[in-house]
């Protein structure tokens, strides 16, 4: 895939983003981190103080445990939504022209639901990689053969 210049790339996961611009051209990217978001975000068990809750009235008098809910995941699908409500003030703003995003497709389907029109507009591609532990080099290198 060939990154404009100018481009924004969006490198996320469920608790990290970088916002990367494109200072390069599209034949030789050099991706500058414009911004990072970072929050913490324990791990499901250290998140929990109490057993699943417990119901009555389960077959043959025997309780049932309720669904427990997953705090984890949960901030990570704020996070995510978070995300696409930056993208959709900076595409309002006219921040950018042309984006691309790269995170993992779990991460990535949740942005997806909270695109705005305008960032719609903008987005010229979708990477479904997990590429927020890579160091800049070898982004651009994954992007350019995505």
């Amino acid at each position: 895939m060939q990154i404009a210049h100018n481009t924004l790339v969006v490198v996320a996961d469920g608790r990290k983003a970088l916002f990367l611009r494109n200072e390069g051209d599209a034949v030789h990217p050099n991706l500058i981190v414009e911004h990072a978001e970072d929050r913490l975000n324990p791990a499901d068990r250290d998140q929990k103080t109490d057993a699943p809750g417990r119901a009555s009235g389960g077959v043959g008098g025997r309780q049932d445990t309720m669904d427990e809910v997953d705090f984890h995941q949960q901030e990570e699908d704020r996070f995510a939504a978070d995300v696409g409500a930056m993208l959709k003030s900076r595409a309002l703003a006219s921040d950018f022209e042309t984006l691309i995003i790269a995170a993992p497709a779990k991460t990535l389907g949740e942005i997806r639901k909270h695109y705005h029109v305008e960032v719609e507009k903008r987005l010229a591609g979708e990477i479904p990689k997990d590429l927020t532990g890579h160091p800049l080099p070898e982004i651009e290198k994954a992007l350019a053969a995505a």
